[in-house]
């Protein structure tokens, strides 16, 4: 039986990986490290199969830890854990410094002390920047990082500190980078989980600027799967772009979310824009269609369904994540740009 080593497995997107492996990868055992952060829960992981996964909380930048909890000659190391919302780092860089630079080193440094079979990096569209307007430019594997705000900078940092461990010490490497991601279990600081429970609540949805912003939406399992492939059928070395083709305009997926719930869009409200908000993102993923053999599975209708139902059937993990820490933030995010905002339909 395989053993592979998570970071961030109680993560939204961690999470999903877990269970997914566990679900459709009978011979894997799962090693999963995380320092449940505001944005990990462990409520992620209920009801995943204990006998295949095991739990360790831990800082992956804390060596000590790391190198006491990644197993020896494990099949693969996959980062997934991150400081990872572009609002905080805006607030405060020094966590996402911190975490997604010296953290992904020591995974790294731990993959060669250990004889680590292959180390995969998680990272995102955001490193390579913003597109133009209404182009038909596609972000490639190829396309110059131009990271704009402090989150894809460290992001985009990481990616360099993987390429250097192989490059200089022969470590086998892969780097995944995804639009946007959706699904059950995300944190609601994030568009689609905060529209869906203001909404439910009847609370205004707050927008940036005039809501044209462009984003390439995914659903969460598809992007687990481009993951794993890339780590079973990627080339040492290579980055591989995962997008299901599906760009949408901020607006849309809010006004999609009203109207799947039967609410009114005078409930959006325009907020003043934040610094330095990427206009575009999209990806080409010729090369993990044609050398992955990955295709998403899910139409964005079925998975906003989905979300939607999940965030619905599953109120007690909403409140839960919606209090203490989670309200502070809020409250300092939005407030303020709400009370100053007006209505728009």
């Amino acid at each position: 039986m395989g053993v592979i080593f998570v970071t961030g497995g109680a993560g939204f997107i961690g999470s999903a990986f877990v269970r997914l492996v566990l679900d459709e990868r009978s011979g894997i055992e799962i090693v999963d490290l995380d320092a449940l952060t505001y944005a990990g829960n462990l409520e992620n992981l209920a009801g995943v199969d204990g006998s295949r996964h095991t739990f360790i909380k831990g800082d992956i930048c804390d060596r000590d830890t790391v190198m006491g909890a990644v197993p020896e000659e494990a099949d693969a190391i996959f980062n997934f854990a991150a400081e990872s919302h572009v609002d905080r780092s805006i607030y405060s860089a020094d966590e996402f410094l911190r975490t997604n630079i010296l953290g992904t080193q020591v995974l790294l440094d731990a993959a060669r002390a250990k004889k680590v079979k292959r180390f995969v990096q998680v990272s995102t569209d955001e490193v390579m920047g913003s597109l133009p307007d209404d182009s038909d430019e596609y972000f490639t594997e190829d396309s110059a990082l131009k990271p704009n705000s402090p989150y894809a900078a460290s992001k985009a940092a990481a990616e360099f500190c993987v390429r250097a461990a192989r490059k200089t010490h022969g470590l086998d490497t892969v780097v995944t980078r995804c639009g946007n991601n959706y699904g059950p279990r995300q944190f609601p600081e994030k568009l689609i989980p905060l529209m869906i429970a203001n909404a439910a609540s009847d609370e205004p949805l707050p927008v940036y600027g005039d809501g044209m912003n462009v984003r390439d939406w995914i659903y969460v399992d598809d992007h687990c799967r481009g993951i794993w492939l890339a780590y079973e059928r990627g080339r040492s070395g290579e980055i591989y772009n995962i997008g299901a083709r599906n760009e949408m305009h901020n607006i849309d997926v809010v006004r999609a979310i009203l109207d799947a719930l039967n609410k009114p869009h005078s409930l959006v409200k325009f907020i003043e824009d934040r610094p330095g908000h990427d206009r575009r993102y999209a990806i080409d993923p010729t090369r993990s269609e044609t050398e992955l053999g990955w295709n998403p599975k899910v139409k964005w209708e079925d998975g906003l369904t989905a979300t939607i139902r999940w965030y619905q059937e599953n109120q007690a993990w909403v409140e839960h994540v919606r209090t203490g820490e989670y309200r502070e933030y809020y409250k300092g995010m939005y407030d303020a740009r709400l009370a100053a905002s007006e209505p728009r339909s």
